[in-house]
């Protein structure tokens, strides 16, 4: 089992402090629009590296108008031990992050939980910029190798240096060569963990029994190929140099990647199905990645899952709750009415949250 078994809020968001007690099965949170749902699913998506599901600053997560700071406290129960969890952001600062009291990294942090999440803004996945589809992918990537966020940095600063050499119109060869090599070694480990990480999913759908319909997955470039090894892309960079110069930016590399799904029966590409398919095809992945870690890892991630419910019909809603409660995973799930929690009757902890006067309240149901 991976799920946390007490989890601590202060002065975060709407919270002033609240605590609360967890046995390992589902929670099921509902409340108001505004009652501030959303903000403990952001807490518990802290306790992965990143920025969270809002991909917020920390210094947007203190509560206001104290502007105090904000702290994290969890307890989680993996499968060998448990562990005592702690991140926090002082005056706006990074967040800082301990495990069992010592000081860790996030990456880490990454190594003892797994949480993955679908949240509304992920709706238009399909249909957006490519950008959205590449972060959808590095969370996932993350999930199964926490490292990647350090190779995913690496890549983006080294290539940020090279983008200000090429609009400044720097043609000594030597300035490039050391850039070069640190997006060479870094992208080459990004691209690696996005193609491990849509094997691992296509593997997950086509061995599932689910009521989702599966996604084909690809992985393109927006134009040519990506290098095959490190040593092809470091000569793809230098070969593209005076392209690059004329462009003033980089041309070649993971930045120009693309995730392209299809509605495997029906072969449909996924921009052009209904927004229900769209829907359906976002959680037969998050639910795809659950499997492929609990095969992996011996424990399925925690799952966050907002206002999840609200775009499903009766059925589909049943039937995830049923695939939810089969893969043993903590799934936190928001809405506004606790009777969209119904079919988990007796299955999930329920939680009632409510705004006074602007802090959120939260009630064990």
């Amino acid at each position: 089992m991976l799920a946390l078994t007490a989890l601590t809020l202060s002065h975060f968001r709407s919270h002033l402090r609240a605590e609360l007690h967890l046995d390992g099965r589902p929670v099921a949170i509902y409340g108001n629009n505004g009652a501030g749902k959303t903000n403990i699913l952001e807490a518990v998506s802290l306790f992965s590296p990143g920025r969270g599901l809002r991909r917020a600053s920390a210094a947007d997560m203190a509560r206001q108008p104290e502007a105090l700071g904000w702290k994290l406290k969890a307890t989680l129960q993996a499968p060998s031990q448990a562990y005592e969890l702690e991140t926090w952001s002082e005056g706006g600062n990074a967040r800082q992050v301990k495990i069992d009291n010592k000081s860790a990294s996030q990456v880490a942090l990454g190594q003892v939980v797994r949480v993955v999440w679908l949240i509304p803004a992920m709706d238009r996945l399909w249909i957006e910029a490519a950008e959205g589809r590449r972060r959808f992918l590095d969370r996932i990537a993350l999930s199964f190798e926490p490292a990647h966020a350090e190779a995913s940095l690496d890549y983006e600063k080294a290539m940020r240096e090279r983008n200000r050499l090429l609009k400044e119109q720097v043609r000594d060869a030597a300035w490039y060569r050391v850039l070069e090599d640190r997006m060479a070694a870094a992208g080459h480990r990004v691209h690696a963990a996005r193609v491990a990480a849509v094997d691992l999913l296509q593997q997950a759908q086509t061995e599932a029994e689910t009521a989702f319909p599966a996604a084909e997955l690809e992985l393109i470039q927006s134009e040519g190929s990506m290098p095959g090894s490190e040593a092809d892309f470091k000569a793809a960079l230098e070969e593209s140099r005076f392209r690059d110069l004329a462009a003033g930016r980089t041309l070649v590399g993971p930045h120009r990647s693309d995730l392209i799904g299809t509605y495997r029966a029906k072969g449909i590409p996924a921009r052009e199905c209904s927004t229900g398919e769209q829907k359906a095809l976002l959680v037969s992945l998050i639910l795809a990645n659950a499997r492929a870690l609990a095969a992996r890892e011996g424990a399925p991630p925690i799952l966050l899952l907002d206002e999840v419910a609200a775009h499903l019909d009766a059925a589909r809603r049943s039937a995830l709750y049923d695939e939810i409660c089969a893969l043993g995973t903590q799934a936190w799930m928001t809405g506004t009415g606790a009777e969209l929690f119904a079919e988990l009757a007796g299955r999930a902890q329920l939680l009632e949250v409510s705004d006074s006067g602007g802090t959120s309240e939260i009630s064990q149901v």
